[in-house]
């Protein structure tokens, strides 16, 4: 009975210790709320995730109706000709190429670093394209002025004038899409005629600036992409993954070929959808990881990454915080049960208490250390700590140096977790099954119903 009730009281203090648990865990959720933040108001103050699609050429036209008019007996007098309906056919181009380099550059707002960069790009595409003929002679459309229109997120981005160079003629362009209440630029045409072809090469030049993310819209019948960057650690999203990228110490180069069959972006251009990670009046920030919201077009996407994200990190490590605390628990019931030491349950409390001190600490340190160091002082701390106070409740500084050199093989081990996420799960289910294994291999000649019966010695003051 004795041993029943120990028991309960050890899964009782276990259950307290998750309240302090889940008060670090909210502080971390707090603290990613900061660092959110922070690129929120960099994106404010400069630009945010860029998105970059077209060019598309849109001509307007309205048709002409024939009606017939009455006079006052009711009789027709005469045919008249009146604007119908109005109407833009949408063109895209039957190749687009985007070749550019991408600058990284690092912004401190606080204690937050906030990734930004400059996007150097050439946008080269065709167009071949057949004004369609009018259905009725005697009823000609009348053609308007057509535009010729590039898409960007955010306009404030454009650290310089694009160039466009159309035919060989350079353009003015003016601000706007041309066609729709989003950000871009666009340039106008003279009017075609009816049934001409239009054979048009244009190349743009530009130099965009963003934060943390780029998105490029494959809108032509053939695409071609190419970006480079210094950034080494990059992270490839959207609905189109480059062939054969090449990423190391000095950055990476990536390329996508995507063609209009494999994509659905004009469809959805054409149904209003609007560029990769921007609602119909701002653009917006995907925070937590740094990409391009997937509600709008498809596109590549290319973020650039922090190689150690410590809020991300010292989550994933709390969620390990009730694993420690159990397996120290069950450690302390096995001295208190075999050794036959009295244990307070106050005891049991404030070694609970250290362990959840040491993921504060983790994430207090790391945001102004790097995540490694951050990591070894709170450990070692935490550590020394608990091996300080056992060697005096387990009346032996070599069973509280044993315990302390147990709790570092638990860090240790969970510093592997968190550093080889991609073999996150099957190394966390190898540790559990070492654990249990050595908790079976010290208990499997034990007579519990004896130890249940015998009454534990009592501590020497």
């Amino acid at each position: 009975m004795r041993l029943l009730l120990k028991i309960m009281l050890v899964f009782g203090m276990t259950i307290a210790i998750m309240i302090p648990l889940l008060l670090i865990r909210g502080t971390i959720s707090e603290r990613q709320e900061y660092r959110a933040q922070a690129v929120s108001n960099v994106s404010r103050s400069s630009a945010g995730a860029q998105s970059f699609a077209g060019p598309v050429l849109v001509v307007p036209y309205v048709d002409q109706v024939e009606v017939e008019e009455k006079n006052a007996a009711g009789e027709v007098v005469r045919k008249v000709i009146r604007d119908g309906e109005a109407g833009r056919w949408t063109f895209f181009p039957e190749r687009l190429s985007v070749a550019g380099t991408l600058l990284p550059q690092t912004r401190r707002l606080g204690l937050h670093e906030v990734r930004v960069y400059t996007f150097d790009a050439a946008a080269r595409a065709q167009f071949d394209v057949v004004i369609p003929a009018d259905a009725d002679p005697r009823l000609p459309r009348r053609i308007g002025q057509p535009w010729l229109s590039y898409g960007i997120a955010d306009v404030r981005g454009l650290a310089s004038m694009p160039q466009l160079v159309l035919d060989g003629h350079a353009q003015r362009l003016q601000e706007g899409f041309g066609s729709r209440d989003q950000g871009g630029v666009h340039v106008r045409l003279a009017a075609p005629r009816a049934g001409q072809v239009l054979r048009l090469d244009t190349r743009l030049k530009l130099r965009l600036a963003g934060t943390e993310s780029l998105a490029l819209v494959p809108l032509a019948r053939a695409n071609t992409f190419q970006v480079a960057s210094a950034w080494p650690h990059p992270r490839f999203g959207g609905d189109f993954l480059p062939n054969s990228p090449q990423v190391g110490a000095k950055g990476f180069k990536a390329q996508w070929e995507v063609s209009s069959l494999a994509s659905s972006a004009q469809r959805q251009f054409l149904a209003g959808r609007t560029l990769p990670g921007v609602s119909a009046s701002s653009p917006a920030v995907d925070d937590n990881a740094g990409n391009p919201a997937t509600e709008g077009i498809d596109a590549v996407a290319i973020s650039l990454m922090d190689p150690v994200n410590v809020y991300t990190q010292a989550d994933r490590a709390s969620k390990y915080g009730l694993l420690f605390v159990l397996l120290t628990f069950v450690g302390f019931f096995m001295f208190e049960l075999i050794k036959q030491l009295r244990i307070h349950p106050i005891q049991y409390g404030l070694v609970g208490l250290a362990l959840a001190i040491f993921f504060l600490l983790l994430v207090s340190l790391s945001e102004h250390i790097p995540f490694h160091w951050a990591y070894l002082i709170a450990s070692v701390a935490c550590i020394g700590l608990i091996g300080f106070y056992l060697s005096s409740v387990l009346q032996s500084k070599a069973r509280g140096i044993g315990f302390a050199a147990m709790l570092a093989t638990l860090y240790a081990a969970l510093y592997g977790l968190l550093v080889s996420e991609d073999n996150a799960l099957v190394l966390g289910a190898a540790l559990l099954f070492v654990i249990l294994a050595g908790l079976m291999a010290a208990t499997r000649k034990v007579d519990w119903y004896q130890l249940g019966a015998m009454r534990p010695q009592v501590q020497a003051a």
